[in-house]
């Protein structure tokens, strides 16, 4: 892997004093967010976590490499480039083999998080199983990663157009426990609560780390979904949301649009449809996260 992996100078003075890191996935950077919301977030989370006692380790497809960190000309190189491709695990191979930009999702970053030895990586909202999958089998690679990846990953639930029910119906049948954070629900993204549970309540990063320190102590190989509410005051209304998606969704469809075009797609009118209401829930609940990830990362540390 050292012919792939590439520290920033700040991520392997971590490693090497032995410090707590948190991976953070660029796909929100490139596909996400508009620039330049999106380059100031990924500097203000990146800030966050520092903040909070860890180090962030943004990770990202660059000249044939994996970066584990990135500085402030590479996230503005990945932020405006046009060319930036989404990277799943299928797509980690062609990228690197071909030197091109690569953003990688929560599957490529939790792969790639592993790789370097970092247990928290902290997201907006997972991947899922889309609506009509049982006819799409559109169902999102990051369920799978979670299955077989051993990263804890911090996130406010999954992206409120998918089908939240069978989503968790999916983590529960590959083993994947979903904890929740100060409230017993699991989380959907722009709302706090998905009228779902989750597995189980930890509200403290100590508890969160005894329970992951413990799976993978007994040889439980797979990730945990740490799923972290948006704040109220940053929360938007459950039922204006789901009208929003329904439209969105609707266009998608009519205009043909499918793979992992799709949630770029919605997430972009989704913010068109509320004036741009859904973009500032989308970075507070990003930073809400980096937040929760940093103390995890902190305590995970303190227990191993």
């Amino acid at each position: 892997m050292n012919d792939y992996l590439v520290f920033s100078e700040e991520v392997a003075a971590a490693r090497a004093a032995g410090l707590p890191i948190v991976a953070l996935e660029s796909t929100i950077i490139s596909h996400g967010m508009p620039y330049p919301q999106n380059v100031q977030t990924a500097r203000e989370v990146e800030q966050i976590i520092r903040d909070a006692g860890a180090v962030p380790a943004t990770i990202a497809i660059l000249g044939g490499k994996i970066l584990v960190g990135l500085s402030v000309a590479e996230l503005e190189q990945l932020g405006t480039s046009p060319d930036a491709m989404k990277v799943s695990r299928r797509d980690l191979p062609f990228v690197l083999s071909q030197g091109g930009v690569g953003a990688t999702t929560v599957a490529a970053t939790m792969i790639c998080a592993e790789l370097a030895g970092i247990e928290v990586f902290v997201t907006g909202g997972i991947g899922g199983v889309h609506r009509g999958a049982e006819t799409s089998f559109d169902i999102s690679a990051d369920l799978q990663e979670l299955a077989q990846t051993s990263v804890a990953v911090v996130c406010a639930g999954v992206k409120s157009i998918l089908d939240i029910g069978l989503t968790l119906e999916y983590l529960e049948t590959h083993g994947v426990p979903v904890l929740s954070v100060g409230q017993a629900n699991f989380a959907a993204f722009y709302t706090p609560d998905s009228g779902f549970k989750a597995d189980f309540r930890l509200d403290t990063p100590t508890e969160q780390a005894r329970f992951i320190r413990s799976k993978w102590q007994l040889g439980l190989k797979g990730g945990v979904v740490v799923s972290n509410p948006v704040p109220a005051a940053a929360a938007m209304p459950r039922a204006e949301i789901d009208a929003i998606t329904a439209q969105a969704l609707a266009e998608a469809g009519a205009q043909g649009i499918s793979g992992k075009a799709v949630t770029p797609f919605l997430l972009s009118r989704i913010k068109e449809l509320t004036g741009g209401r859904s973009l500032a829930t989308n970075i507070a609940l990003v930073k809400h996260n980096a937040r929760v990830g940093a103390a995890l990362a902190v305590a995970l540390k303190a227990a191993s």
